[in-house]
């Protein structure tokens, strides 16, 4: 969607950038003594780039995710994807997920491309341009390096979401119930209009809604 903007934008909001500390993972009060899990890819280690086949330049699957470390009194887990580097006043939401299974699991290569299965639990809230489904990382070309975080949090049993909820409804419940978290980040670049993994992190471009 992105790809076709011009060179000259990207470079001119290089350094307009959300930030890691706009994270939900940063706004959630978890990281002080509380439990942490584990949160890992098949597709990426942490702080490495995210294979184009995963991005709006590939096939823009949902990458694979395994998780550990979930407390034995949760009753569900919520991801919520951000890009960190999006040029607009906090990170840009790329998926959110709801009511996922409360134990060490995993989301298998592309499962938020696909409707929740009607017999589960799995919802998905909304991302940034409003839409119920996964966004594939699209950075601007010429913007350099994006971070995308994935973050995960286990919720006690007290958490309740609306159909499609969005991402000041999952920091609320995240605060109020949270047990545990954990983060993974992969990064992705489009430089120029062509795929370039290497570049440095700078600062970073994204739009829209929230």
């Amino acid at each position: 969607m992105l790809e076709n903007l011009p060179d000259a934008l990207g470079h001119a909001l290089r350094h307009r950038r959300a930030g890691l500390d706009g994270l939900a993972f940063h706004h959630t009060g978890l990281r002080s003594g509380m439990a942490a899990l584990d949160v890992r890819s098949l597709a990426f280690a942490d702080h490495a780039p995210i294979p184009a086949l995963y991005t709006a330049d590939g096939e823009g699957l949902s990458p694979p995710l395994q998780w550990t470390g979930v407390p034995a009194n949760a009753a569900s887990l919520v991801l919520i994807v951000e890009d960190a580097d999006a040029p607009t006043p906090k990170p840009l939401v790329h998926a959110i997920v709801v009511g996922l299974p409360p134990e060490d699991g995993a989301l298998a290569e592309g499962a938020l491309n696909q409707p929740p299965p009607q017999d589960g639990e799995l919802r998905l809230g909304r991302n940034s341009y409003l839409f119920a489904r996964w966004l594939p990382p699209d950075p601007p070309p010429g913007h350099g390096a994006h971070r995308y975080a994935f973050q995960l949090f286990a919720l006690d049993a007290g958490a309740d979401f609306g159909d499609t909820p969005g991402r000041e409804a999952v920091l609320e419940a995240v605060q109020e119930h949270g047990l545990a978290s954990g983060m993974l980040i992969g990064t992705y670049t489009r430089r120029d209009g062509s795929i370039r993994q290497d570049d440095a992190l700078p600062l970073a471009a994204g739009p829209l809604v929230r």
